[in-house]
């Protein structure tokens, strides 16, 4: 097996991109995969470096078992296209800033998460930064699905 890296990527690295992480690392971790699959999150912008992520993000996900503790808000840097196979944009914002951040020569997947959601609706995850506790666990709900859709995929192409 191969080595794959997963990259996720929103706005300020505090809510939806560590969401991501921390949920796709636990169900990595489940499967016995980490070592075949690293993970990681950043976002486009620059305003929360080294914070840990939003204590809304953190507690909807403690409540469902996914620890976020350990993470911090990072910037997306030109070295992620060299290291990261994937890189999982929240919306097409995210993407659109990511499209143009992407040097030439880049090979691996660039797309948004909710493409691998296993539920009809929204492509993009909404930022749920201005909204409440609804909101959060709404989108919650919208990564776990799209993670567990993204490790079928992964697995499914033999990691």
């Amino acid at each position: 097996m191969s080595s794959i890296n997963v990259l996720f990527v929103c706005l300020g690295n505090i809510c939806r991109s560590p969401t991501a992480h921390g949920v796709f690392e636990t169900l990595v971790k489940a499967e016995g995969l980490s070592d075949v699959i690293a993970v990681d999150s950043a976002g486009t912008g620059d305003w929360h470096l080294g914070h840990p992520p939003d204590e809304r993000a953190t507690q909807a996900a403690l409540i469902q078992g996914y620890d976020l503790s350990h993470l911090r808000a990072r910037k997306v840097k030109v070295e992620d296209f060299e290291q990261f196979d994937h890189i999982l944009a929240m919306d097409r914002i995210n993407l659109a800033n990511l499209k143009r951040m992407a040097p030439t020569n880049f090979i691996g997947k660039l797309g948004l998460f909710l493409d691998y959601a296993d539920l009809p609706g929204p492509v993009e995850v909404p930022d749920p930064y201005n909204g409440g506790k609804d909101d959060f666990e709404q989108v919650l709900q919208l990564i776990e699905s799209a993670s567990r859709g993204l490790l079928r995929s992964l697995k499914n192409n033999q990691v």
